[in-house]
């Protein structure tokens, strides 16, 4: 899940290839479809992100009524523009202030832009009881390699794994709690579902019935002295969400693992998980090993699934061969999400 947040950028403009009273403004590798001579190059603007629910204030001072989506048309969704694709929406400032506030680069918006995330609703095979586990569970975020288009060198080598569009789930293990089976939201409150006959029916208690076996021998061979142990993965398939794969029911891939106690352990590397989880686990679907480039990236995040079902891609998950960590991101790891999955119709989001 990547950090929700509106900025102040200095855009980038550039030409629309295919309207000559459109252009591009630019921020990062994001791009937004907007009127030509709105913006300059390198005029400081905010930057609202796809998935943000702005205030009717808001929507009408960029003209926008009744042009957004959702039900009340105030959210903010990835479009094809004149055969471009547009994501997010740029706020013009005035006299570089914002409602008034003298505001400068790289300054978070969002609370002055009175922008909140959107979040759906949570279906009920996804809700159960839970508990605290203070300290078993983890925080995992991947940011979208357009906000961060430098975070990965050319020419570095990589692996790209399918970013299935399924909900992700935590399966573990740590000698406080024993079994740990949480979800991404509650993963980030420090929760875990309870393995109760209550939560029988919840679509991740599930996932560790079905897969507890597969877990029990990796963790043997992984942490055998009995220390914390997580495979990190997606379940998906034919009533989770809008793409299933040619999934009947609900299945589990896993595309990570961590070895340790939360924020002192390790991820292992996509050799390591490779050669040890690989062998237990349905693995998300690996579409390219190689050096990086912006043209490699553009190739394999668009396109089919490598999966079965008549789907598109969602996009792909970006990670260096060798693990490592950067000053403004923390562990390098990416997504780069296809326009066709980002302008689809009727999609859901649960997480």
């Amino acid at each position: 899940m990547a950090t929700f947040e509106s900025r102040i950028h200095a855009l980038r403009i550039e030409p629309h290839p295919n309207a000559d009273r459109l252009e591009l403004a630019a921020v990062g590798g994001y791009r937004c479809v907007v009127a030509k001579g709105q913006f300059a190059d390198g005029e400081l603007a905010a930057y609202v992100p796809e998935g943000a629910i702005c205030p009717r204030w808001l929507i009408a001072h960029l003209d926008l009524v009744d042009k957004l989506a959702g039900s009340s048309k105030n959210r903010v969704k990835a479009v094809r523009l004149r055969g471009v694709l547009s994501e997010g929406l740029v706020y013009p400032l005035k006299d570089g202030r914002i409602r008034g506030k003298l505001v400068a680069e790289g300054e978070d918006v969002t609370e002055l832009l009175e922008l909140e995330k959107y979040e759906p609703p949570v279906p009920v095979a996804m809700q159960g009881e839970a508990e605290p586990a203070h300290g078993a569970t983890l925080r995992y975020d991947i940011e979208d390699i357009k906000k961060y288009p430098d975070a990965l060198r050319p020419g570095e080598r990589v692996v790209f794994t399918e970013k299935l569009h399924g909900s992700w789930c935590c399966l573990g293990w740590h000698p406080d709690y024993g079994p740990i089976v949480t979800s991404k939201g509650l993963s980030d409150k420090g929760l875990v579902l309870k393995i109760n006959p209550a939560n029988r029916d919840n679509l991740y208690v599930s996932a560790w019935r079905h897969q507890e076996a597969a877990f029990k021998q990796a963790r043997a061979k992984l942490a055998p002295e009995g220390g914390p142990f997580y495979v990190l993965g997606e379940v998906y398939g034919r009533g989770v969400q809008d793409l299933h794969y040619g999934q009947p029911n609900p299945a589990f891939a896993a595309f990570d693992a961590y070895l340790g106690t939360p924020r002192r352990g390790c991820y292992l590397s996509p050799a390591a998980f490779a050669r040890s989880i690989g062998k237990h686990f349905t693995v998300a679907p690996v579409v390219y090993r190689g050096p990086f480039s912006e043209a490699a990236l553009q190739a394999h995040t668009e396109g089919p699934t490598a999966l079965a079902g008549r789907h598109m891609r969602e996009g792909v998950v970006v990670r260096p061969v060798a693990e490592r960590e950067s000053p403004e991101l923390g562990r390098v790891i990416l997504k780069s999400v296809s326009g066709d999955y980002l302008t689809r119709k009727g999609g859901t989001e649960y997480n």
